[in-house]
């Protein structure tokens, strides 16, 4: 499997691509943002199945190099960084990296995390995760004010279309197809991230809550403490005469 390592500080990445060797994936080291577009453009070598992004690079911050991966390719982007607070974490998700990764961090966790992701895109760059369910629905999911368009991949709200990431839309469009189900974290994790790996609680919980966030419904997606997620219906509105609609 053959792997792009954006990184511009020279010890770290000879560190990590030697572990990386030894456990049997092709490293290409890209020292700046300008390098690791350049290396992504199309030519005969076998597509890169992981880009390993850090955000500190010279000459563009990696936030804004992952925006422009996303233009020109599918390809799986794990970002690996010492910013740890939540907003980084859901700046980066919502750009379109598929996972974001603290240092300092354990090489067996990272190397977990590469195969997942390489798993769930099969060919690097050659197209985005399917959605959850095989069978899909035709006509749009609505749930109040929100409508889930499982064919295009598209949601809105009061027809507005909000602009998801592919995990985003995968992972509201199992839990808009089952709307008051308690979704077990474990059981999200298996489906969406189509792993077992314990660590993507942590992604799991920075998605949830970006699609808060961006669908402007803090109370759609409820935390069932211990256990996982379910989506809450939204209320009826008022009938017509003023009184609140019979549930």
């Amino acid at each position: 499997m053959r792997l792009l390592l954006v990184e511009d500080d020279d010890h770290v990445a000879a560190a990590l691509s030697a572990v990386l060797s030894r456990h049997g994936l092709t490293v290409v080291h890209a020292r700046s943002g300008g390098e690791a577009l350049q290396a992504l453009l199309p030519d005969d070598a076998e597509p890169f199945a992981v880009v390993l992004l850090d955000l500190g690079l010279p000459d563009q911050d990696g936030f804004e190099v992952c925006g422009r991966i996303r233009k020109v390719s599918a390809t799986p982007v794990i970002m690996v960084t010492a910013r740890s607070d939540v907003r980084s974490r859901i700046h980066g998700l919502n750009l379109g990296a598929d996972d974001y990764v603290v240092k300092p961090y354990d090489t067996g966790e990272l190397l977990a995390r590469i195969h997942a992701v390489s798993r769930r895109t099969g060919a690097a760059g050659t197209g985005g995760d399917q959605p959850v369910e095989e069978s899909i629905p035709r006509e749009p999911l609505r749930l109040g004010s929100l409508a889930v368009e499982l064919p295009t991949r598209q949601v809105s709200v009061d027809g507005t279309v909000v602009p998801l990431t592919r995990k985003e839309f995968d992972l509201l469009a199992l839990l808009a197809q089952r709307p008051g189900v308690v979704f077990r974290r474990e059981q999200i994790i298996s489906e969406v991230w189509r792993t077992s790996w314990e660590g993507t609680g942590r992604t799991l919980e920075v998605h949830i809550a970006s699609l808060r966030a961006k669908l402007r419904m803090p109370a759609l997606i409820e935390t069932i403490r211990g256990v996982g997620y379910r989506l809450v219906a939204p209320a009826a509105g008022p009938a017509p005469d003023g009184r609140p609609s019979a549930p």
